[in-house]
């Protein structure tokens, strides 16, 4: 009779391989039911009225500040906006931790231009402008897949350098973020606008000046 000789090292191999797959599958499975949540916290409209409340906050705010020139105040109120929309957010993602940590990097960015103004002045020679034309027919020749993805993760915040597995993950979230946006700012405009025209039917109308006598 032949004996089978079962060899340890194979078989604690073979073990660690298959608890390997099972958390692999485990921490998946983990991953899209957050992704799952995510996604439809959005929708519910608990999580409108809390942005609601964050965005009236932020646009408080804003109001108080001296009364800009209208294309800063727009943007004033665009970004107020969706500060409250990463606050929302708790920071759990990507796009909301870049847009909380955007007006930090502004700050950086701005001393840093006003340092390098004058060498970035110099160093706009003819040599750079070759570089310039070497870089523009790369990005011709790069796939059509590769340049919408790139497009993508620049739409979405902090996901500009991420691969496509992530972008695509927060680009889900972020969707249904603004639509929430969208939902809770059109909310917001219509109960103004209530308010405004109430508030003018409820005026007393003008009075008429007394005849003068002739």
């Amino acid at each position: 009779m032949a004996s089978v000789i079962t060899n340890p090292v194979t078989n604690t191999n073979s073990d660690r391989s298959k608890r390997k797959k099972k958390k692999k599958s485990m921490v998946k499975e983990i991953n899209q039911q957050s992704q799952k949540q995510s996604h439809a916290r959005w929708k519910t409209e608990a999580q409108q009225q809390i942005y609601s409340s964050k965005l009236l906050q932020a646009l408080s705010k804003v109001s108080l500040n001296s009364p800009p020139s209208p294309p800063r105040g727009g943007r004033a109120v665009r970004e107020a906006a969706d500060r409250a929309l990463a606050v929302a957010a708790k920071g759990r993602t990507r796009w909301s931790r870049a847009i909380l940590t955007s007006r930090i990097k502004l700050k950086f960015r701005k001393q840093k231009r006003q340092r390098g103004f004058a060498a970035a002045v110099a160093a706009v020679t003819g040599s750079n402008r070759s570089k310039k034309s070497r870089v523009s027919v790369l990005k011709l020749k790069a796939p059509t897949v590769q340049r919408k993805v790139k497009v993508l993760g620049r739409l979405v915040p902090g996901c500009r350098k991420e691969p496509l597995p992530v972008i695509l993950e927060e680009a889900t979230d972020y969707i249904a973020a603004l639509e929430m946006q969208v939902r809770a700012m059109s909310a917001l405009a219509e109960l103004l606008s209530g308010s405004g025209a109430a508030s003018s039917s409820s005026a007393p109308p003008p009075q008429s000046p007394p005849p003068t006598g002739q």
